[in-house]
């Protein structure tokens, strides 16, 4: 790496910065809110973006559309934009997605959620900073590649997704299941679609989710006659506290996670009776499973019958225990893959601060990525306002992830 060449990349970058803040106001305005939302899907953002490439300089650009009879048009766009490198067989991605979450309640707005609007350092507007800050900071240092005319060490490739906010089952998932030959073991993977205010979390690792639904069914009669009747929502009761077993069952730590143990919450409750003087016949709850990667989620499932069973004996009723979201934590990416340290510098260099490699408790699509053996990770310098009205990014984020992936770029 040139010195001349990374200060020619920060120089450009910083030049860049009111165009991307003027891609990212262009972008906010393209509802792409997907079809199990009742959205049009991504298909304007993405030819939006693909002619904006092209305008660009962008020679490579890739699609692969994937089927979906929900939308106009018929399909879900999957768009790669990519810049050769020096070395041809190792690439350097950002993967972001295209398609973002309803306004949700438009009075908590005090703008327009689809109308961007700038101010205080800002950019509000739905989508804003899920992720339309990790795809214009791609697409920034990628141009700024292109218009220094800096030929990268290695591939840059840009990966613009659908379907992220519903499941990925029509983007990322979809390349991963019919195109998986794309990416490489050694590619340096990031997507740019979680991170914390300091941009010092790295996140490498995710717990397995588990979401448990527990019916408990008694025989419902008149309050005043309690002994003729079975009580469903006791015996649920009794058996939540029992349920906290599962902290004292599955106790190990993982210091990698925030907080390093699994938990195992009760959540959402169903109502029963409408009415006080009626025994409940029927009780519903939910428990909400954060699994270290130590365990398996059916051991879990298989402990949480074990306490059910206990209870049903003891109450006389009859428990029902059926999941609801059950998905076992990939692979966590190896602390010596390149793509660590080679971004940890980067950071070091740009924000001044020492990043740290992390696990947390919520999914992101580079599970999808990890289960097949690829070293992901997942950084941005957000403030965490997806999905919340009044999001927004930061144009410093802006300019500032765009350096970070250039130099990331670099050290390759």
């Amino acid at each position: 790496m040139h010195h001349s060449d990374k200060e020619k990349l920060i120089n450009k970058i910083d030049a860049l910065q009111s165009a991307a803040v003027e891609t990212l106001c262009d972008l906010i305005a393209i509802n792409s809110v997907g079809p199990k939302n009742n959205g049009p899907g991504e298909a304007d953002k993405a030819a939006y973006l693909k002619s904006l490439l092209t305008e660009l300089g962008f020679e490579d650009i890739e699609n692969y559309p994937a089927p979906d009879e929900r939308v106009s048009g018929g399909i879900r766009p999957n768009m790669i934009a990519r810049i050769p490198g020096k070395d041809p067989d190792r690439t350097f991605w950002i993967i972001a997605h295209m398609d973002v979450v309803p306004e949700g309640d438009r009075n908590k707005w005090d703008t327009d959620p689809f109308r961007a609007e700038v101010k205080e350092g800002k950019v509000f507007g739905r989508g804003s900073e899920d992720n339309l800050q990790g795809l214009v900071s791609g697409l920034t240092m990628a141009r700024a590649f292109l218009e220094t005319g800096i030929r990268p060490p290695v591939n840059i490739a840009l990966a613009f997704v659908s379907d992220e906010e519903t499941g990925s089952a029509f983007g990322l998932g979809y390349l991963m299941q019919h195109h998986a030959h794309l990416f490489a073991k050694d590619d340096l993977i990031i997507i740019p679609d979680a991170g914390e205010p300091d941009g010092s979390m790295i996140e490498i690792a995710e717990k397995s989710i588990l979401w448990l639904k527990i019916k408990t069914l008694g025989k419902q009669v008149h309050a005043s006659v309690p002994q003729q009747g079975i009580n469903a929502f006791k015996a649920a009761a009794q058996l939540v506290v029992e349920l906290d077993r599962l902290h004292q069952k599955f106790s190990k730590k993982n210091a990698l996670f925030d907080p390093p143990i699994s938990t195992f919450e009760p959540t959402k409750k169903e109502a029963n009776v409408p009415n006080i003087n009626t025994i409940p016949g029927e009780d519903i709850f939910y428990l909400d499973c954060r699994i270290l990667p130590e365990y398996s989620t059916e051991e879990v499932m298989a402990f949480v019958r074990i306490v059910c069973d206990e209870v049903q004996e003891k109450f006389k009723v009859v428990i029902e225990l059926s999941a609801e979201q059950k998905e076992q934590a990939a692979p966590a990416t190896d602390l010596q893959a390149p793509v660590i340290g080679l971004l940890s510098q980067a950071i070091r260099t740009v924000y001044e601060i020492e990043p740290r490699p992390q696990g947390i408790g919520g999914g992101t699509v580079a599970a999808l990525l990890r289960k097949r053996g690829y070293p992901a990770v997942v950084w941005s310098k957000i403030d965490d306002m997806a999905h919340q009205p009044n999001e927004y990014c930061r144009i410093d984020n802006l300019a500032g992830d765009a350096k970070v992936f250039a130099l990331t770029v670099l050290g390759a």
